[in-house]
């Protein structure tokens, strides 16, 4: 008897559990709206021919294609067509029985400079019955120049201002060398970042093109005797990268923006104290310019 409650019992709860399933699968039966899948774009303008795509979803599947015509709304755009970017159609058509289909839009390299700010918005001509007031049916783009990377760019001469010089040095730059770490990949090393033998390493990401972050761990930054005259703790000051602050690095104009934090520790590797948090700015230049700043006592 106990052996079939205890099967009833298992069976009752399977049963539960799948309806449980069952009324968790929730199917839109609502109106039919059709908008732009977001009100906001940025796409990275590389150098090639490649099209991007910004998707237009329709809440409902039909059994036919249904075409929409795509316009630019010019008063909210300062970027022009066919100077700065391209559309592949002026339509976009989503098929029997699906619910997206997508505006191709190409960025034209040549004609956008790194530091422009260009955007244009779109919008979809649809009948009023298929317009959701709670999305809309326009959308923003902007478009952002992204230059191809390459180690070597950052390899060679660069310039090093920092929030750091300005507090704790008579000098304001540095001039300093780099060199593309052999083993570690997109790295490099800093040769004598701001202590003369004391080299940092760095990296940088290139997984997405609108976050070319830098990476760094956790490393010696210099002796506290040439830092701040006298030793403290064990006599080292060490750095790390803040994560509540963005370290990036741009390929077109060859920099890199960079926070530090300073700490140094006791003898037995606990806190002595916290120096500070710090902006670096990396700019590399040319050996012609290296030269003029050498002349100049750098």
């Amino acid at each position: 008897m106990k052996r079939i409650l205890l099967g009833f019992c298992g069976f009752f709860f399977t049963i539960l559990f799948l309806m449980g399933c069952e009324e968790a699968r929730t199917i839109y039966s609502g109106p039919d709206y059709i908008m732009f899948s977001d009100s906001l774009y940025v796409l990275p303008v590389q150098n090639n021919d490649d099209y991007f795509d910004i998707p237009v979803s329709a809440t409902q599947a039909c059994g036919y294609d249904r075409t929409l015509a795509v316009e630019i709304i010019d008063k909210n755009s300062n970027a022009i067509e066919g100077v700065h970017y391209t559309l592949e159609s002026n339509t976009v058509t989503i098929r029997s029985g699906e619910l997206v289909a997508n505006v191709r839009v190409r960025g034209i390299y040549d004609n956008i400079e790194v530091t422009d700010s260009l955007g244009f918005a779109l919008r979809l001509v649809t009948q009023e019955n298929t317009q959701w007031d709670l999305y809309g049916i326009d959308a923003n783009v902007m478009l952002r120049k992204t230059c191809p990377f390459n180690i070597y760019d950052f390899e060679g001469y660069c310039v090093v201002t920092s929030t750091y010089l300005y507090d704790y040095s008579t000098v304001d730059k540095r001039l300093i060398r780099t060199e593309v770490h052999p083993e570690e990949e997109n790295t490099v090393i800093l040769k004598d970042y701001f202590y003369d033998g004391y080299d940092v390493k760095i990296r940088f990401t290139t997984d997405d093109l609108l976050n070319p972050l830098i990476e760094m761990d956790e490393q010696v930054f210099g002796p506290t005797s040439e830092a701040f005259g006298t030793l403290y703790g064990d006599g080292m000051i060490r750095m790390f990268q803040p994560s509540y602050y963005a370290s990036y690095y741009s390929s077109c104009e060859q920099f890199i923006y960079q926070y530090m934090t300073l700490y140094v520790l006791n003898k037995d590797q606990s806190i002595f104290g916290t120096v500070g948090t710090f902006m670096n700015v990396v700019k590399w230049i040319s050996d012609d310019e290296a030269e003029k700043l050498m002349k100049e006592g750098y």
